[in-house]
């Protein structure tokens, strides 16, 4: 019963702190009384526009299947050199130095490069966003790869279990809290590098809408389509994040 209140309490605790800020741009937008920061009801108005008319669907479907197809690109390819890094020391001296580089490397000149070198093609745009994400991934299942307990991975060994079973019972498991972190931080950088991506070499998606509207300095658009992208994040975060780790950490309490 305790435990329920507290959960309760935790998800009312998320929605006050919401409102709260809400309230508070209102009563600063009021105050100043100046263009460059429209009211939340200007705002929201301004969406419900968007949305009814189809803009905002159109370009928010885009940038989604964006973000999907370089989030699960990146984090394939990340989590698999991630465990090759951490497990084969060799492997990791060859590799090491690469992660580095593209770690180091701004985003927007590997955007720039891929542009020039495969066209202003969807290829080219999510190729881009995952090549930015990839090392982070990779960088983070190696140090949860190091941390993985060997004892359990002996036990494992004396009681005779096939290596499949190994890995999927006793080793994998132990890398999901290193998952989960790649994964929001890795969420997190490639909503912001689509929209550059957007930006600067697509025709639709929310990055495109946003350069438009930078043009005719129109805040209330922006604000709008930043207010709808946000919420996305929140309502992933709530309905398949927390669940998801709740449930795969279930073994840990």
């Amino acid at each position: 019963m305790l435990s329920t209140l507290r959960i309760d309490w935790n998800q009312w605790g998320r929605v006050a702190s919401l409102v709260l800020f809400i309230a508070l741009w209102q009563l600063v937008a009021l105050y100043a009384q100046t263009k460059v920061l429209p009211t939340p009801t200007a705002v929201f108005s301004r969406l419900g526009h968007e949305l009814f008319s189809g803009e905002l669907l159109l370009h928010l479907g885009m940038t989604l299947v964006r973000v999907a197809l370089a989030f699960t690109g990146a984090m394939l390819i990340g989590v698999v050199l991630g465990i090759v890094m951490g497990a084969k020391p060799r492997w990791n001296q060859w590799l090491d130095n690469l992660l580095i580089l593209f770690l180091n490397i701004p985003a927007l000149v590997l955007i720039i490069l891929c542009y020039v070198w495969f066209g202003l093609t969807e290829t080219a745009a999510i190729l881009a966003v995952a090549l930015n994400k990839i090392p982070t991934v990779a960088i983070t299942l190696r140090e949860g790869t190091r941390a993985v307990d060997k004892g359990l991975l002996e036990v494992a060994q004396v009681y005779r279990v096939s290596r499949w079973d190994t890995f999927w019972q006793v080793y994998w498991p132990q890398l999901y809290p290193y998952l989960f972190a790649a994964g929001r931080n890795g969420l997190a950088l490639i909503w912001k590098i689509v929209l550059v991506v957007e930006l600067l070499g697509r025709s639709n998606g929310i990055g495109f809408q946003l350069g438009t509207f930078f043009q005719y300095f129109d805040i209330t658009g922006i604000l709008a389509y930043t207010v709808t992208f946000v919420a996305v994040v929140l309502l992933l975060e709530s309905t398949v994040v927390r669940p998801l780790e709740k449930r795969l950490n279930r073994w840990r309490a």
